[in-house]
């Protein structure tokens, strides 16, 4: 039985301030409960919405295991006070992985099979290092050398895109600076404030004079990765850490960080119900795949295919969140399509903001949403490369 296509909104998007690991100030808060956090600031956005109406959580993380293990997409909804008859999934697509489960929410509403869905995604990368505990390629991948870049740490991957794509040190350090910059002058006024549900830490401290436990709570409003310190200078002294004589430095690539992000996505029924606003209309979604040793190109072909199936053209996006995985994947992606670089993070991005791997995609799609309906925008686009060689690209449309 055919289902007739219709719409998925986007009624809610918020997320937790990201934290930089391993040695931030949520190093030592669990995954989920950062969801949880993101999760419950979602629904405080619309409390119009009955949460028993949600069917299903989808949620995104890149290592999926120990505290980030056991589907923990259904014990984030639980633990967050929905009622028991809304479902959790844990999806990953790496770093698309939180992109991906907005992607599957709203296809869910597309074909008519849902009215209320929830997506997101958390990681701490604190907790759980990047490869998971216990990393194990299978054996083949070694037979030849065909598939070999799978095994390729991703800085790198970034190396070689920087090598076949002739990006300058240089022009690598300065993309670096632009992204510290915009990202602090995106704090200072504020641009940030829609898009956060501020994150209180609790701190269990010693008290060896009482012997008892004390409790120290602090909230978090901001992301704690930008730097209004460094400079080219600074940056131009770091020394590359992937290849001896390459240019892919800790100062021009993403930061590992902690955090959280959910979206709450109905379709056109339930906006009625409920009498909820959308702040935008899911739109369009691609991806593609590359050669596993240059993953970082894959924007280059996931973000034209999601153009062709929206039915627009490139100069009809108004702001494109390009994840920086690496300011040298980023400016060839850029270069290959001719991106207007006006356009491309202009509240900075993972270099300064943070890249919590499979909560990114989440994350960056609340940026989209609410920096398009501040500034009066239509189209907004959310893309990244994704490993073992892929791009994925996720269109909004504000509404």
């Amino acid at each position: 039985m055919s289902r007739q296509v219709q719409d998925a909104y986007i009624v809610a998007a918020t997320r937790t301030p990201v934290g930089k690991a391993p040695r931030g100030s949520l190093r030592n808060t669990r995954p989920d409960d950062l969801l949880v956090a993101a999760i419950q600031g979602a629904l405080a956005a619309v409390p119009e919405l009955d949460p028993a109406a949600i069917e299903d959580a989808i949620i995104g993380c890149a290592m999926p295991e120990a505290e980030q293990g056991n589907n923990f997409a259904r014990t984030a909804v639980l633990y967050a006070g929905l009622p028991d008859s809304v479902g959790g999934c844990t999806v990953n697509r790496f770093c698309s992985s939180g992109l991906n489960a907005v992607v599957m929410a709203a296809d869910r509403i597309r074909v008519g099979e849902a009215d209320v869905m929830l997506a997101g995604g958390a990681e701490s990368m604190s907790m759980v290092p990047m490869g998971g505990n216990k990393v194990s390629f299978n054996p083949r991948l070694f037979e030849s050398n065909e598939h070999l870049g799978i095994a390729y740490g991703m800085g790198l991957t970034a190396e070689k895109v920087a090598a076949q794509w002739k990006v300058a040190r240089e022009a690598q350090d300065q993309f670096a600076l632009a992204s510290h910059q915009r990202a602090i002058a995106a704090q200072r006024d504020g641009e940030f404030r829609d898009e956060i549900t501020p994150f209180e830490i609790v701190e269990r401290v010693p008290n060896l004079a009482s012997r008892e436990i004390d409790l120290r709570r602090r909230r978090m409003e901001l992301d704690e990765g930008p730097r209004a310190d460094t400079s080219l200078e600074a940056l131009a002294k770091l020394k590359p850490v992937f290849a001896l004589k390459g240019s892919v430095t800790a100062g021009n690539s993403s930061q590992t960080s902690d955090g959280a992000g959910a979206l709450i996505l109905v379709s056109e029924a339930a906006l009625r119900r409920f009498h909820l606003t959308p702040l935008a209309r899911f739109v369009a979604f691609s991806v593609r795949g590359v050669p596993p040793e240059i993953m970082g190109i894959g924007p280059k072909e996931a973000i034209p295919a999601a153009l062709r199936t929206a039915g627009l053209q490139q100069e009809d996006l108004d702001w494109i969140e390009l994840n920086e995985a690496f300011a040298a994947q980023s400016l060839a992606v850029i270069e290959s399509l001719g991106l207007d670089r006006a356009k491309v993070n202009p509240l900075g991005g993972a270099i300064a903001l943070g890249h919590p791997l499979g909560a990114t995609g989440a994350i960056r799609a609340a940026t989209v949403v609410h920096g398009m309906r501040r500034r009066s925008l239509r189209y907004g686009m959310v893309t990244m490369c994704v490993g073992t060689g892929m791009g994925a690209a996720g269109i909004f449309e504000r509404v």
